[in-house]
């Protein structure tokens, strides 16, 4: 039976004509002025849904009543209301694993230019300012033997450990909701990784990552006060989301030295507002939320997403369910 789907951001073509081919299929991305309109004309009719980066919150699900299932091409949850998609029963579906070693090569990518200040002095031969062999005044800080703290440990948090472990012989500090049994779990990080209290591995790392899920309790949770547990001169990695980091507090540890540098992935409002401080700030590496942006993962982001959505609408149960009320 051909149901309609309603795609609000753009699938490749392979994908969209895996769609086509059993549904009634409407592309319509409301980012896009000129989609806007036909994506709200869609939403009554629309049984399911595949996109991401678009908030869905209970006033667009009112429009929605047919809605059974959307398909998010995301691992992050955060720009979906859970609780109207629960009180509606609708399924929502993701899609982890797939950009797991993408995504931590990011967050340790962001590290190593954080650490040896790689844009800054790209930007130096860029604009012509390369005149004489660097002095101390523009040397970068060495990443191997350096203790990480790893705030977060699922697939991603696992996978920046073995980065950083396996390949540049770092300490990793790691604090989850529970211990990992390492033993039967990762055994190759045995006597390498150390479950840590929040508040000690802020003052131990000399590198912190976040990789946590933006929740209500993660929303805010870097602020001043962490930032001041933190070692002078640690360095602060996010390839999480913006909004767990408070970025005044952020600026301020920068701005008055106690941090060495940032590295950000992620920001509380994105793209990054052209007055923000943390733009051009001299201490920040900054890139456009590129974590898991490669032509192969993004791929298989909408294909895993694809099939969560077809599995959904045929009755079956689909390959990665978030929530299914």
């Amino acid at each position: 039976m051909k149901r309609k789907v309603l795609v609000f951001r753009e699938l490749p073509a392979d994908q969209l004509a895996r769609l086509t081919a059993v549904h009634e299929v409407t592309v319509a991305n409301p980012r896009l002025p000129e989609q806007a309109a036909a994506f709200r004309a869609a939403l009554p009719e629309a049984e399911g849904m595949i996109g991401s980066s678009y908030a869905i919150n209970a006033a667009l699900l009112a429009s929605a009543p047919r809605l059974k299932v959307i398909s998010s091409i995301s691992v992050g949850v955060d720009n979906y209301d859970l609780p109207a998609l629960a009180a509606r029963g609708i399924m929502l579906c993701h899609t982890p694993g797939v950009l797991t070693e993408t995504t931590a090569d990011t967050i340790f990518s962001l590290i190593m230019a954080s650490s040896r200040r790689l844009v800054e002095l790209a930007n130096l031969v860029r604009e012509g300012r390369w005149q004489r062999n660097i002095g101390e005044d523009l040397f970068g800080w060495d990443v191997h033997g350096k203790t990480l703290g790893i705030l977060g440990f699922g697939r991603i948090g696992q996978a920046l450990a073995r980065r950083a472990a396996l390949g540049f012989g770092m300490p990793v500090l790691y604090h989850n909701l529970r211990a990992v049994d390492l033993a039967t779990e990762l055994p190759e990080l045995l006597g390498k990784a150390e479950h840590t209290p929040f508040d000690e591995l802020l003052q131990r790392a000399d590198i912190i990552a976040v990789v946590l899920p933006l929740s209500s309790e993660t929303r805010g949770l870097i602020g001043a006060r962490e930032f001041g547990l933190m070692k002078p001169g640690a360095i602060f990695v996010n390839g999480a989301r913006g909004a767990i980091v408070q970025e005044p507090a952020l600026l301020q540890a920068l701005d008055s030295g106690h941090l060495r540098a940032a590295g950000l992935d992620v920001f509380a409002t994105e793209p990054l507002p052209l007055d923000s401080r943390l733009r051009n700030h001299p201490k920040v590496t900054a890139l456009p939320h590129i974590g898991s942006a490669t032509i192969e993962t993004r791929h298989a982001m909408a294909v895993l997403a694809t099939t969560n959505l077809l599995q959904a609408l045929a009755g079956q149960r689909p390959a990665a369910v978030y929530a299914n009320p």
